[in-house]
């Protein structure tokens, strides 16, 4: 019998990735532009075009290839795309360890 292991919420830290916030924040991001070049009915051209990306390289980032692309990169997508992005910073809640990165879209 297989033993079933819950997650920890990112899959990456599952797999042991020691990169695995930054890429879980990548990946979220990358949803994010591929949901609102979906919705808005771009093709990937346009939408490369508009991004300031070759194609190839936004079809990479649509497909979770994008270790290449900051994440600043990928906040300027966002805003090219009509997206305020607003980045907080604020004191830890809990007591212990470092500080934790995540993204919320409203």
């Amino acid at each position: 019998m297989n033993a079933i292991e819950i997650s920890s919420g990112n899959v990456y830290a599952d797999l042991g990735d020691d990169q695995a916030e930054e890429i879980l924040i990548k990946a979220r991001l990358a949803y994010k532009i591929g949901e609102i070049i979906k919705h808005r009915h771009l093709t990937q051209t346009d939408a490369a075009h508009l991004l300031g990306l070759t194609q190839p390289k936004l079809s990479g980032l649509l497909r979770g290839q994008f270790r290449g692309i900051s994440e600043v990169k990928m906040l300027d997508c966002l805003n090219r795309l009509g997206r305020d992005v607003e980045i907080v910073v604020r004191k830890r809640s809990r007591s212990q360890g470092g500080g934790h990165t995540s993204v919320v879209f409203a």
